[in-house]
């Protein structure tokens, strides 16, 4: 499929004009957030969703007890949004959704969402010793997708390491086991917001957690083009599907279909412009590659869930696991008295400098301008 000149001037120009505000990843999350939230209105006192978030912000560490349970889709979808910095799209594979609630107050803490892992990653190269078999790989490995505490839970009493401990639990390993029929040995995640944190070194809330199993192995290399938001997304792909005849550019039983139809449109502007107008052609490029680098090394962690044979459970040298000294730590109870001993030193500091936060964080329209995109 070729444009002509002028369509593809004006597609082009589109695309340029939605990416180049884009200096660091951060901007990008604000701009997708501002999106998806500015039709939510504020909700009632009592009639909202959040009412089942967690607010009971004097509560000690020592006395909170928790479980990992579902709920359906759509409500974790929705709570999600109102809560996360950025909520990425559902992807292809295994997909497993979870909420974290306090026991004691029967009130959500975080969300989970556990998928299939990123098809290659140098880290894990690295750790294995060179590519593995994705087919004898994806049975045991599973990666943390969204790992989102709910604020200022997360904040006072240090949430995102609790729900990182609880991924690499016997608890959450044991529901994956029923749900895919497999034994899963190991755990995968990244940083969000990877080099842009220099404020504190691109630290993140998964560092420190080797007791409970969570180590980290390197930074992610890879570089990629930020997915189009919703409204030019849809726009451009409907005026794509006319200038086709009416035909999708990528048909609808396709994984991975949004990423694949904008790869495809971006495709079809260069070939378009490289045809009609040369220095078009080069800005495009110039322009797009520059998009790309927006994109920042994301910190990659692991964990085996207690396990001394998961690498070569994962080459294919032996399908039997074995557990490894420490392997009971990952129960849940483990996990949860582990992270009591953090969160009460946490909890304990803010108290002293009157850091506590008392007023839950939900986004929605009216506080985009309160809440920091980066937490």
């Amino acid at each position: 499929m070729i444009l002509e000149r002028d369509d593809a001037i004006w597609a082009a120009t589109k695309l340029m004009n939605y990416f180049k505000d884009f200096n660091r990843i951060d901007d990008y999350f604000r701009a997708r957030k501002i999106e998806r939230v500015k039709d939510i209105p504020q909700s009632l006192p009592g009639m909202g969703l959040e009412d089942d978030f967690f607010q009971s912000f004097d509560m000690h560490p020592e006395d909170m007890n928790f479980a990992v349970s579902t709920i359906p889709n759509k409500t974790w979808d929705t709570m999600l949004e109102k809560v996360a910095s950025f909520s990425p799209d559902d992807s292809p594979g295994k997909n497993m959704k979870l909420v974290v609630k306090e026991t004691t107050t029967n009130t959500i803490v975080g969300f989970i969402r556990l998928g299939s892992p990123l098809i290659n990653s140098k880290p894990r190269n690295d750790y294995l010793g060179g590519v593995p078999d994705l087919t004898i790989f994806n049975k045991h490995a599973i990666m943390g997708m969204v790992i989102v505490a709910t604020q200022p839970f997360g904040y006072n009493y240090l949430g995102g390491k609790l729900l990182a401990g609880i991924c690499n639990s016997h608890a959450v390993r044991r529901m994956l086991n029923e749900k895919y029929d497999t034994e899963f040995c190991l755990f995968e995640t990244s940083s969000l917001y990877g080099s842009i944190k220099t404020d504190n070194g691109g630290a993140s809330m998964y560092d420190g957690m080797r007791k409970v199993g969570l180590r980290y192995k390197g930074n992610t290399e890879s570089k990629f083009l930020l997915t189009l938001g919703e409204e030019l997304y849809f726009e451009l792909r409907d005026w794509f599907t006319e200038k086709n005849g009416g035909e999708d550019l990528i048909h609808k039983g396709a994984s991975s279909r949004k990423m694949k139809i904008q790869t495809k449109m971006l495709g079809i502007v260069k070939a378009s412009l490289k045809i009609h107008d040369t220095k078009a052609y080069e800005l495009f490029s110039d322009q797009m590659a520059k998009a790309g680098q927006v994109t920042t090394q994301k910190r990659f962690y692991m964990g085996n869930y207690g396990f001394e044979n998961v690498q070569d459970v994962l080459l294919g040298k032996t399908d039997k696991l074995i557990k490894a000294e420490n392997f009971d730590r990952f129960e849940l109870e483990g996990v949860v008295a582990w992270w009591k001993k953090l969160a009460t030193k946490r909890y304990n500091k803010m108290i002293a400098e009157n850091k506590v936060r008392t007023e839950l964080e939900v986004w929605n329209k009216e506080s985009m301008d309160k809440i920091d995109i980066i937490r």
